[in-house]
């Protein structure tokens, strides 16, 4: 095997496990996408400069933890809508949007292999890539590397050009601060349940009849629904009854297919009718956060190209 196949192999074994480090690192697939692009062409570029003085694979996430903490120092915290604003006061259609950049975003499955499966599945959930993000860029690279990827402080070292005794001064303060903002999360401990597959059954028939008193009893009391881009977010089973019969029109004769998000999680690609053409277009990706057989979350995800990501059709028949 010549050296440029040699190169190509090692990186394609490596791409499943670097791309979820790049999304825990960035919150965004498409941002992960990019970074792992990028890594790949320096690779490519420098792979004969490689001196071999650390394993090939240490030195590709040195490129990678580089590219992504480059990413970070020019970018703003990205958060969720209940994370940024209060719930609306006033229930009306939602226009005020903020920058993709401003949002986590979902993720699909990045390998079929049961091995990269099993890599710390539950820091995938979307309420721990949010915590994640409360972290320095260097403090969130030595903890993913260490808490989710097991590496040695060694390791660890070799590959942010820190000794081992910053990297774990870095672990320190990475884990207190973690452990403070998971005290605050009431999302958590509700994505590490199992799912209620039933209750989701009852969600999708419930939206695609668009029965809205059926649809709004599944949801707590307190019960939430948050649409990024849009800032707005609702709560209360009052005001979600008053969105979702103002947004009938565009909700009416929607359908929904199964998908998995963020580790194997249970989430649904919402198509609407097109306005010009007899077919269904993608909406939004569904991604339902339950606790005690109720609705405490619905995440509706609206962004044009994370269909396509998750290997979704871009039309559907009515």
């Amino acid at each position: 095997m010549n050296e440029t196949a040699s190169e190509l192999q090692l990186f394609e074994s490596l791409k499943p496990e670097l791309t979820s480090f790049c999304y825990r690192m960035l919150g965004s697939i498409d941002d992960a996408d990019d970074a792992v692009q990028e890594t790949f062409i320096r690779v490519w570029q420098n792979w004969s400069t490689f001196r071999q003085e650390s394993s090939s694979k240490t030195w590709i996430y040195r490129i990678a933890s580089n590219l992504c903490m480059d990413k970070l120092r020019q970018a703003k915290r990205r958060v969720r809508p209940v994370d940024l604003f209060a719930p609306a006061a006033s229930i009306d259609v939602p226009r005020e949007t903020l920058p993709d950049s401003a949002w986590i975003w979902p993720a699909p499955d990045f390998s079929d292999s049961p091995e990269d499966r099993l890599i710390r599945k539950d820091t995938l959930q979307l309420c721990f890539i949010t915590l994640f993000q409360m972290l320095p860029p260097r403090q969130r690279a030595v903890l993913i590397l260490k808490d989710v990827f097991e590496w040695s402080s060694k390791e660890i070292a070799e590959t942010l050009g820190m000794s081992p005794a910053a990297v774990n001064s870095a672990l320190q303060r990475a884990r207190e601060t973690m452990e403070r903002e998971k005290l605050q999360s009431d999302e958590l401990d509700m994505m590490q349940a199992e799912p209620d597959r039933e209750l989701l059954s009852r969600y999708v028939e419930a939206f695609e009849q668009f029965d809205i008193q059926a649809l709004v009893s599944l949801f707590h009391e307190e019960g939430r629904l948050s649409m990024p881009p849009f800032a707005m977010w609702v709560q209360g089973q009052d005001d979600l009854s008053k969105f979702f019969t103002l947004t009938r029109g565009h909700c009416e004769g929607s359908r929904f297919l199964p998908v998995t998000a963020n580790g194997g999680y249970p989430a649904f690609a919402q198509y609407v009718p097109s306005g010009e053409e007899p077919c269904l277009v993608p909406w939004g990706i569904h991604i339902v956060v339950m606790k005690d057989k109720r609705i405490h979350h619905s995440q509706i995800f609206i962004h044009s190209k994370l269909f396509s990501r998750f290997g979704l059709p871009e039309r559907i028949d009515r």
